[in-house]
């Protein structure tokens, strides 16, 4: 057998390599084609070129890029049509995968699998029905997304998060970092973008939270892009606080002994339900952006936890009503009174597919099922 994949993200290059390392234990046969990044080539991939090509995010960026990206487009559905692999599994970046599908489509009857939803519950729902003409099946990592899909007129299975495979620091862990008082973890996001938007509302909400809780220490894990940002914004907080360096050794253990969390909007929110620990989301967005999305959005809360349980247990703080009161006020509450947060992170992980098939084979499955169904359906056509 042989697959066809690009991802163009570490988090795709991420999902890439637990799906290949699935189908290898499934059919030991199967060979890889395509692009991807260390992790996926750790499992047999020969990148056709460097995934950092693809992994641009934003207008601004985007247009000074845009010819060599169109290029890339065309040359991966060539590549894809002449090789005919048995199938083709893009992997996220829509932007990118959805134009290759769509290009090798009208070219081949190559079978097209694209991993990871979009988000059409949330909103622009009409994506779903534009993916159907060029997507056979979709791999989705929520439990309410397959519905969805079918009803566009694709197969879709709901493989699991990948949230659910990732390690978990101890208790034992957790209580090494012998961090004493009431420790609150600060997540204002993961790009340049969110830090300045959130960093100064993060950091009043923070004086707030302190004055209450005297023994308060707040906790800000960083990323490599935002860590000097980060440093620069927390002298003006004036609380206790840490500031955790990229790749930091402590993180997962912070995760875990942090008594609640106030985060930026996003998959944290899932790291946080996994580790037992209670938030409150907040977020803003530039101000077109913010009036644009909230006139397109479909769904009462943007916040995962909420979603997967159905419940509305994490408070949340989107565009005008993200101010440092109510928020440090959110997070006051939910650390005197973290029950009911408890159990629907419980719930959202059990439903996610806690306890189950790693997603990587999980979805491995789900390609060779759905693959194998497509070949009888087409005999049986033939044979009509």
């Amino acid at each position: 057998m042989r697959i066809f994949l690009i991802a163009g993200e570490a988090s795709g290059d991420k999902l890439g390599a637990a799906l290949m390392a699935g189908l290898k234990s499934l059919h030991p046969d199967v060979t890889f084609d395509g692009v991807g990044g260390p992790l996926m080539q750790a499992e047999g991939l020969t990148s056709r070129f460097p995934m950092d090509e693809l992994s641009v995010m934003g207008l601004a960026e985007i247009l000074p890029k845009y010819r060599a990206l169109k290029a890339r487009i065309r040359q991966m559905a060539d590549a894809v049509v002449s090789t005919r692999p048995d199938i083709l599994i893009t992997i996220d970046s829509p932007d990118f995968c959805l134009r290759v599908a769509r290009f090798v489509k009208a070219a081949s009857d190559v079978r097209t699998v694209h991993y990871v939803a979009p988000t059409v519950w949330a909103w622009r729902p009409g994506r779903a029905a534009k993916m159907a003409a060029h997507i056979d099946h979709v791999l989705a990592l929520f439990p309410f997304e397959p519905p969805l899909m079918q009803a566009a007129g694709m197969d879709c299975d709901f493989v699991g998060h990948p949230v659910v495979a990732e390690p978990v620091a101890s208790d034992a862990d957790a209580k090494a970092l012998k961090q004493e008082g009431t420790v609150v973890m600060l997540l204002p996001g993961s790009r340049k973008s969110e830090v300045s938007r959130l960093a100064e509302r993060f950091g009043a909400a923070a004086r707030m939270i302190a004055e209450a809780i005297p023994d308060a220490h707040f906790v800000v894990p960083t990323t490599s892009g935002v860590y000097d940002l980060v440093k620069s914004s927390v002298g003006a907080w004036n609380v206790s606080v840490t500031v955790l360096e990229p790749g930091a050794a402590q993180r997962a253990a912070y995760f875990k002994r942090a008594d609640v969390a106030l985060a930026a909007s996003g998959t944290v929110s899932l790291e946080l339900a996994a580790n037992g620990t209670p938030m409150v989301i907040a977020y803003d967005m530039a101000w077109l952006s913010r009036l644009i999305i909230w006139r397109m959005l479909l769904v009462d809360t943007v916040t995962l936890v909420n979603l997967v349980s159905e419940s509305r247990t994490v408070p949340e703080f989107i565009g005008k009503a993200c101010k440092p009161e109510p928020i440090a006020k959110a997070v006051i509450d939910v650390l005197a009174d973290p029950a009911a947060q408890k159990s629907a992170m419980a719930l959202t992980m059990q439903r996610l597919g806690q306890g189950g098939l790693a997603p990587g084979l999980r979805a491995a499955q789900a390609v060779l099922d759905r693959y194998g169904q497509a070949a009888i359906n087409d005999d049986q056509a033939q044979s009509e």
